[in-house]
């Protein structure tokens, strides 16, 4: 299979030399400049301040989609201010229909993609890879990213502390925003040159207009397209210390005991030990505010991977990233969650985030305290990544975990090529990562893990090769594997042309071929497969999807598998042929959905899957989502039938109150999970929440409380 391997990069490379058009990507000007204010601004949304008149504005906008290249078709205008303290940038959406605005959401962390919104990218280091990505809508909901790796990597957790406002009138809608410099991480000179790009999507045309960088090739994501802000002065010595303590109280009742009154106190201190390097220690950490997982049916051998929602680790997760593919030596549900999933208590902890120069620097350390059969336990992290050429990188990474007579260590280095002007405005990217693990008290000490990997992510073409290997021996006990002892060989394969004579199709895709193959890394053998074949994919210009897919696969069971309650299927070899539907409306709608049906072989019998998602914007105060999944197995040694239900509420009074009910349910554990929480925002960086959890039986046709936690959680800032 290696040999197939090479093949596939060869025909990926013979591919990277297809001519195409060569799109500029810029327009002028492509400097914006900022002017300095001495009287603050009252920040309403309504721009009517003599600075905004006097500041210069910017307003060549060029269309992305749907018409690439050209100009925008409504008229868009931006314009910067800034203080001492915060950097202020006003948008003026001019809109010809403004009652066709599309405005449906007003939380924190909203679903922009379905809304009219502006986004604004800044990349204070201007070193063309990583930046912060702000986004509002007409209600002047607010959503926030890191981006890291020239828009590779996001972190779509990171809160922000900014805010917006937004006002409407018969000539669009007009947004105010106000940007701490306490906020961002830049240079210490003392003129600052920065990188900057606008995005403005108005939905129910399905328009996209950027200011620079617009080839469908790239997105507002793509650092290195971004243009330059100029004129900010004098705020090079920008320091902040930030003090934010929690308070904590609830009571907790459990099925059959007395309600139990509980209280805590922590908080965390952060200290900017320069404009781009920041301190930060935890103490008594919390996480009452969370979400609940999704709960998740598992009909294969491989664990389950369940995405972190804790605010604490989801901050800086971008600086400890480190790809081996399908393992990650580093996943930080280790830290303060039980195997079962119980929380273990967070003593304390620091660490450092940060870049200095060209040198990105992740470093974190925290003590967990003993819980049952729990030792009191050590987990610490290093990374650093170097930048090298434009856009790329080498790195390193360290994981520890100490306990009394155990100690387990993983340690690695990463090389990531990118370039996003290849051939004018094409992307490449090839790399590799290679990392060893040490376990005090195994009888094999030691393991190894790589990773190499080839991409060609085009708005036409799109072609990627992939190799992964976990050795038998390597063990991250902070990290994630899905499977252990394992080598794999993927291949993609896609063209996604744009017909001009269908006018009703904005974009095909076939996927000649995507393929997952593995083997056993021990015995060299067969241990599962997938392949999917598209021979019909394609988006609509209204917004709808469709795609028809073959699929391949196969399982090789070396031991008797307990897939369901007492079925058991044997050893032996399996392969089987599913076929696949999918289709989905257009987001932007007040109502949309999409339903996903899946029918044939597995293992030694047959399955058909049913899987549907439901959305409807009631108002821009409230939306209701729900998801339901059925599968129906058919198997020699028994038939079962799996329903998945969860359903969301989301609701709104204002941008800084507003909240949400989560209930799911699966007929596997007979259980319903109910979460209801509220988030007020008094002031940026200062959040007050309640939060309900409650767990119920549902078996034998009952519904029994099984639990009830009620909890209050008020996070003060204070800045010094």
């Amino acid at each position: 299979m290696l040999s197939t391997h090479k093949v596939i990069i060869i025909f990926g490379l013979f591919f990277l030399f297809f001519s195409g058009q060569v799109f500029a990507q810029h327009s002028r000007p492509d400097t914006i400049h900022a002017l300095r204010i001495d009287h603050p601004i009252k920040l309403d949304g309504r721009l009517n301040e003599p600075a905004w008149q006097q500041a210069q504005k910017i307003s060549n906008f060029t269309q992305r989609e749907l018409h690439e290249g050209q100009p925008a078709t409504e008229r868009t205008e931006v314009a910067i201010l800034y203080d001492t303290k915060n950097l202020y940038i006003g948008v003026w959406c001019y809109d010809d229909q403004p009652d066709k605005i599309v405005a449906s959401q007003m939380q924190r962390d909203f679903n922009f993609g379905t809304d009219d919104n502006f986004q604004i990218m800044i990349d204070p280091y201007n070193d063309q890879r990583n930046g912060y990505l702000f986004v509002t809508n007409p209600n002047a909901a607010r959503a926030d990213m890191m981006i890291s790796q020239n828009g590779q990597s996001s972190n779509e957790s990171w809160n922000g502390v900014w805010n917006v406002k937004t006002t409407r009138t018969a000539k669009g809608w007009f947004a105010e925003f106000e940007i701490p410099f306490s906020t961002l991480r830049f240079s210490q000179n003392k003129t600052q040159i920065w990188g900057i790009n606008f995005e403005r999507n108005i939905r129910r045309k399905r328009e996209q207009d950027d200011w620079q960088g617009w080839s469908r090739n790239s997105d507002i994501q793509q650092v290195s397209n971004a243009g330059y802000l100029v004129g900010i002065k004098g705020i090079s010595k920008t320091s902040l210390i930030e003090l934010k303590p929690y308070g904590i109280t609830g009571v907790q009742k459990d099925e059959g005991e007395k309600g139990i009154f509980k209280w805590n106190l922590g908080g965390d201190l952060n200290y900017l030990i320069t404009p781009t390097l920041k301190l930060n220690v935890t103490i008594n950490t919390d996480f009452a505010q969370v979400e609940s997982d999704q709960m998740q049916v598992n009909l294969t051998r491989f664990s389950l991977y369940y995405p972190e929602k804790r605010e604490f680790f989801l901050e800086g997760k971008n600086y400890f990233n480190f790809n081996l593919g399908e393992t990650q030596p580093f996943y930080s549900r280790r830290i303060g969650l039980a195997p079962n999933g119980s929380i273990v208590p967070i003593i304390a902890g620091t660490r450092i985030m940060g870049k200095t120069g060209k040198t990105s620097i992740g470093a974190m350390s925290i003590e967990t305290a003993r819980k049952d059969t729990l030792p009191l336990t050590n987990y610490s992290v290093v990374r650093v990544k170097q930048d090298i050429f434009k856009e790329s990188s080498v790195g390193m990474i360290a994981v520890s975990k100490l306990e009394p007579g155990q100690q387990n260590f993983v340690y690695g280095a990463d090389f990531n090529y990118f370039n996003s002007h290849f051939k004018g405005n094409k992307n490449i990217a090839f790399g590799g990562a290679l990392a060893q693990s040490y376990t005090s008290d195994h009888t094999k000490k030691t393991g190894m893990a790589s990773r190499l990997f080839f991409a060609y992510p085009n708005d036409l073409i799109k072609i990627s090769a992939e190799w992964d290997r976990s050795g038998a021996g390597f063990n991250p006990e902070v990290g994630f594997q899905r499977r252990k002892a394992y080598q794999l060989f993927n291949g993609y394969f896609a063209i996604r042309p744009r017909p001009k004579k269908i006018h009703f199709i904005q974009q095909f895709h076939f996927k000649f071929f995507e393929f997952n193959y593995y083997i056993d890394d021990r015995t060299h053998k067969l241990q599962s497969f997938w392949s999917e074949f598209r021979p019909l994919g394609f988006v609509t210009r209204s917004g709808e999807f469709f795609e028809f897919n073959i699929q391949r696969k196969a399982e090789n069971l070396t031991e008797n598998f307990n897939i369901y309650s007492n079925i058991i299927i044997p050893v032996g070899e399996y392969w089987f042929t599913d076929w696949e539907l999918q289709f989905g409306t257009y987001r932007g709608r007040k109502v949309y959905g999409f339903v996903f049906t899946n029918w044939g072989g597995f293992y030694n019998g047959k399955r058909t899957l049913f899987a549907g998602v439901l959305n409807w914007q009631i108002s821009k105060h409230l939306r209701f989502s729900a998801r339901y999944s059925h599968q129906n197995v058919f198997l020699p040694g028994g038939n079962f039938v799996v329903h998945e239900i969860s359903s969301h509420i989301d609701f709104a009074v204002n941008p800084d109150l507003f909240g949400s009910v989560f209930a799911q349910w699966n007929n596997q554990v007979q259980e319903m999970l109910m979460n209801f929480r509220v988030d007020w925002i008094p002031k940026p960086g200062t959040n007050l929440y309640f939060v309900v959890n409650q767990g119920y039986d549902t078996e034998n046709h009952r519904f029994d409380a099984r639990y009830t936690t009620v909890q209050v959680k008020l996070i003060w800032r204070f800045v010094l």
